[in-house]
């Protein structure tokens, strides 16, 4: 059975937000704030959020910061991943992956689908593993946000979600092929 395991123990992750955003602060991020917030409800530790121009180099030295922080288990950012110019964040972050997780982006788009309907194809939301940190890359929509942690994220980086999580992984993460 899918789902999450009461019975057994909750081990909380340690996450860094980042938005990515030319017009947004801290009072007028919401999507940041809910992620915060839902992230904490959960029982994660948040690590540092920032607040980051649509820059690719800016963005990219950001993520960089994180993944060498043995601190911080997760990077979720939320922004850039449109079509417009400005829209930059995979651009900046996918050179950092060691793997991406090709199914996160399927997900998200089912999940979104039902949101947004055809107007999720304007997302390029997308997840990876760099250095043994996960990265999510969500749009910067409040909507957006709320799926990708409540519907796809969420269940993922809870320990007690089976048949499997990326909890799990964690220990394993920094393998080597022998």
């Amino acid at each position: 059975m899918h789902g999450i395991n009461e019975k057994l123990e909750f081990k909380p992750v340690r996450i860094a937000v980042l938005i990515v955003s030319d017009t947004r602060t801290l009072e007028t991020d919401t999507s940041g704030a809910t992620l915060v917030q839902r992230l904490e409800t959960a029982g994660h530790i948040l690590t540092e959020r920032k607040i980051l121009p649509d820059d690719k180099a800016a963005i990219r030295a950001q993520v960089s910061e994180w993944i060498a922080d043995p601190e911080t288990d997760v990077v979720i950012t939320s922004g850039g991943t449109g079509l417009t110019g400005r829209d930059v964040t995979p651009e900046a972050v996918t050179p950092l992956f060691d793997k991406t997780i090709e199914g996160f982006s399927v997900i998200f788009h089912q999940v979104s689908f039902q949101s947004v309907g055809l107007s999720t194809l304007q997302s390029r939301a997308i997840a990876g593993l760099a250095s043994g940190t996960f990265i999510f890359c969500l749009p910067g929509s409040t909507g957006a946000v709320k799926d990708g942690w409540d519907k796809v994220i969420s269940y993922q980086l809870d320990s007690r979600h089976k048949p499997c999580n990326l909890v799990e992984l964690m220990p394993r993460l920094m393998e080597h092929e022998g």
